[in-house]
């Protein structure tokens, strides 16, 4: 049956071909918005060329999404949610069986390996030895030799447990050690030692690294605060690739500056962009990078298969790849 496909994603050019020519296969119609982004992580404006869509691929405006009953499918570019997960957003989708999906299995794997070459990195003290070769050239032998670590062995705490964490848990395993991650509600399939909010603490402070995979959200919000932090084992480290509200940034600097904290890497911090004046630039042992930790030179192709496998599931009744709603 032929399905008029809206999208505001401003893909590449091979993406864009590949997806062209997998909706002309299955004879569908595309509505390809005049207002598109390229970054996934914009939220889309509202634009009525999604009127008469049976199916919205991208970050289509919530207030659309709503009112248009018509909708039959939500495809979401990311693998974070949180300005769809409303309460009204919600019951308009399940009130007229409007299905959802997020594309976490196209991000997994990227933010899996970021993560797992940031530890590898502090670790083996890449950064301080790369940030030498830019600055003053110095002989850190002593310095970098003798304070160098591995991660076999090591305890891992991973604050969430969706795709992300799975994938991680994966790459760690060869490492040997102990890995735990945080659910509020454990589904029991894991595969890991899962701790509730009961068991954060004594799983702070056993966890030679800390990996912040949690979505923004209400419950979330500010959950690494001071009290978490003094709760880490002294001179862990701090990972963050979920969302930047999660984490009291101040009370972040305060544990690198008193070495509860052993070193941090970010990847997403609150604001994004952040200010070249910000604090955290200038943070001791505090290592940053721009939101690229999804990121791929194929990331619209990946984007584009998972829509398409989705499509031809959607068109028979089968259960969709990352379905959220």
């Amino acid at each position: 049956m032929s399905q008029t496909i809206w999208t505001n994603h401003g893909f590449r050019p091979e993406a864009l071909d590949l997806f062209k020519q997998g909706l002309a296969a299955g004879g569908h119609r595309l509505v390809h918005s005049p207002k598109s982004s390229a970054s996934v992580l914009a939220a889309g404006a509202s634009d009525p060329s999604m009127n008469d869509a049976d199916v919205a691929f991208g970050q289509p405006n919530v207030g659309d999404a709503v009112r248009l009953a018509k909708l039959r499918w939500v495809a979401l570019t990311t693998a974070g949610y949180t300005r769809y997960d409303t309460s009204e957003f919600r019951a308009a989708m399940s009130g007229r069986g409007t299905l959802v999906t997020s594309s976490s299995q196209v991000f997994a794997d990227p933010c899996a390996q970021q993560m797992l070459a940031a530890m590898l990195a502090l670790a083996r003290n890449l950064p301080a030895q790369l940030r030498n070769q830019d600055g003053p050239r110095e002989w850190r032998y002593l310095e970098d030799r003798f304070t160098a670590t591995v991660l076999t062995g090591q305890s891992v705490l991973l604050l969430g447990f969706g795709a992300i964490g799975r994938r991680l848990a994966d790459l760690l395993a060869p490492f040997g050690g102990q890995v735990t991650a945080y659910r509020r509600s454990p589904r029991g399939d894991e595969g890991v030692k899962i701790v509730t909010d009961a068991g954060l603490s004594a799983a702070l402070a056993a966890a030679d690294h800390v990996v912040n995979l949690l979505p923004d959200s209400p419950a979330t919000k500010l959950l690494m605060n001071a009290v978490r932090f003094a709760a880490m084992k002294r001179g862990a480290r701090f990972y963050n690739v979920g969302r930047g509200t999660t984490v009291d940034q101040d009370a972040l600097i305060a544990a690198l500056k008193s070495g509860q904290v052993g070193a941090a890497y970010l990847d997403v911090m609150e604001p994004e962009p952040l200010p070249p004046a910000h604090p955290l630039w200038g943070a001791p042992n505090c290592f940053i990078t721009c939101h690229l930790g999804g990121g791929t030179g194929d990331q619209d192709v990946k984007l584009v298969r998972q829509f398409l496998e989705n499509l031809r599931r959607f068109e028979r009744g089968e259960a969709l790849i990352d379905r959220i709603m």
